[in-house]
């Protein structure tokens, strides 16, 4: 590595008017002459960035007729498995990057008392990422659990600029009780701060957009800029050609690359913001402004936006919640015109349940963008996919039955280390899914963590090879 003389802090940010711009890792953040891992930067640059994402209604690869068939989890454990045929076939060029966990329990889903019989998707999102058991209640006395997410955060969250963000892709922002005397918080959310401290998601790429790059000033000074039609970047053009001017040739061309990376991002919410406002008829009406109509589109922008918080460390740490429970959306890029939460109920037909894996394959499909993206973006002296751990998966295992035994779940980067992937696992029958996350956050440094949510112990990622079901 080439260091040049010139020496800027991890933390410096580019300061405008409604903008302030956050910058990549470069060279210059290690100090001339220092040892590299030595440094701030350097530390800096190994903290895991964490996602996890929720995609409801369980998988088609979980019923009878799935399971026999491997639609979702592959026949072999250990590193020979075989996706090729079913929905997880989209992620096969990352299978090293890639772990599946096969049979772990969200039990804490379940009814537990007579009152909560029929309720599952209106407890199912909440349980996700805790794996405690909701409160009934329709009230504001709500109570679930401590997300995994926000678990790390309360650990690594005060080194980065915002401790974590929120995203969905669905509406969610009801409120006061949903159905079966739940709280449409528990449907609302995946990320909890405290048991009960429900945090609200962001579906708005406009929004997220601000929030990582407009702080720097008003309300009015960000509609201000923006009815100019100007780049947040043109407001901070003497800044940033005064720091190409002090760094070296890579430097200022990661710093380029980073910039256009943000205009490119800007003028697609625009463009999305244009044509939803152009009087149009529009096919999810009442959604905002900045929310792309197109399923594919929006899940990528966010994505996108997930990658440039990512490299500028602000931060290191998102919830992304894919779907709702009862959504009756249809994704055309599936190929199936089945309503979502209709096709998840497919009646044990083989025909049905086919088409239900499809919609799952085309959710999968999203991935492999994001992947590629974080791949191809340098951190230090390794790529965002190493340094980032991405869990997806479901609460809920049949959605027919709206079982929540043998729960769809994968894992997929390096996590820095915490994890090896590119296996399949099955875990013995009965295992929670709450012990595969309570060692990856021991594993993320959070190692006197003793318990989490309903486990009963640490969770093994290693396999034999060729043991087939």
């Amino acid at each position: 590595m080439v260091l040049t003389k010139k020496h800027v802090s991890r933390r410096s940010m580019l300061r405008g008017m409604g903008a302030t711009v956050a910058l990549p890792f470069l060279e210059s953040m290690v100090p001339a002459g220092a040892a590299y891992a030595k440094t701030s930067a350097a530390k800096a640059a190994g903290k895991v960035r964490l996602v996890c994402i929720e995609q409801v209604h369980g998988a088609a690869g979980i019923s009878e007729f799935g399971l026999a068939n491997h639609m979702w989890n592959p026949a072999a454990t250990g590193r020979r498995f075989d996706i090729s045929k079913g929905s997880l076939s989209p992620l096969e060029p990352f299978r090293d990057h890639l772990t599946i966990v096969s049979q772990t329990d969200a039990r804490m889903a379940e009814a537990m008392s007579a009152p909560e019989v029929g309720g599952d998707h209106f407890r199912s999102s909440a349980v996700m990422y805790t794996h405690a058991h909701p409160k009934l209640t329709e009230g504001s006395d709500v109570r679930v659990g401590t997300s995994m997410d926000q678990l790390y955060v309360q650990r690594h969250g005060k080194d980065t600029p915002i401790p974590s963000m929120q995203l969905s892709i669905e509406p969610v922002d009801q409120s006061g009780g949903c159905a079966y005397g739940y709280a449409c918080v528990y449907t609302d959310t995946i990320s909890w701060a405290t048991p009960e401290t429900p945090l609200p998601m962001i579906r708005d790429p406009r929004m997220v957009f601000e929030q990582l790059f407009g702080s720097g000033g008003t309300p009015e000074q960000r509609a201000a800029r923006r009815a100019t039609d100007k780049s947040i970047l043109d407001m901070l053009s003497t800044q940033m050609a005064d720091l190409r001017k002090s760094l070296g040739p890579s430097d200022r061309q990661r710093l380029d690359q980073y910039g256009t990376n943000i205009r490119e991002i800007e003028q697609r919410i625009a463009r999305i913001e244009a044509r939803n406002t152009s009087g149009d008829a529009r096919e999810l009406p009442g959604a905002p402004a900045g929310v792309p109509d197109s399923f594919e589109e929006h899940v990528k922008l966010m994505f996108d936006l997930q990658v440039l918080a990512f490299s500028s460390d602000t931060t290191r740490v998102f919830s992304f919640k894919m779907g709702r429970d009862g959504s009756g959306r249809v994704y055309p890029g599936s190929g199936v015109s089945r309503g979502f939460h209709d096709a998840s109920h497919h009646g044990s037909s083989e025909d049905r349940i086919k088409e239900f894996a499809e919609i799952n394959k085309y959710h999968v499909s999203m991935l492999p963008y994001f992947l590629e993206k974080l791949q191809g973006t340098m951190d230090g002296e390794a790529n965002l996919l190493d340094k980032t751990l991405i869990l997806y998966g479901s609460p809920m295992a049949v959605g027919n039955t709206h079982n929540h035994r043998n729960c769809p779940l994968i894992v997929l980067g390096k996590g820095g280390g915490a994890i090896e992937p590119g296996r399949h696992i099955r875990a013995q029958e009965g295992t929670p899914m709450a012990n595969v996350m309570l060692t990856l956050l021991r594993n993320l440094g959070l190692d006197d963590l003793q318990s989490f949510g309903d486990s009963t112990g640490e969770f093994s990622f290693t396999a034999p090879d060729s043991t087939v079901a």
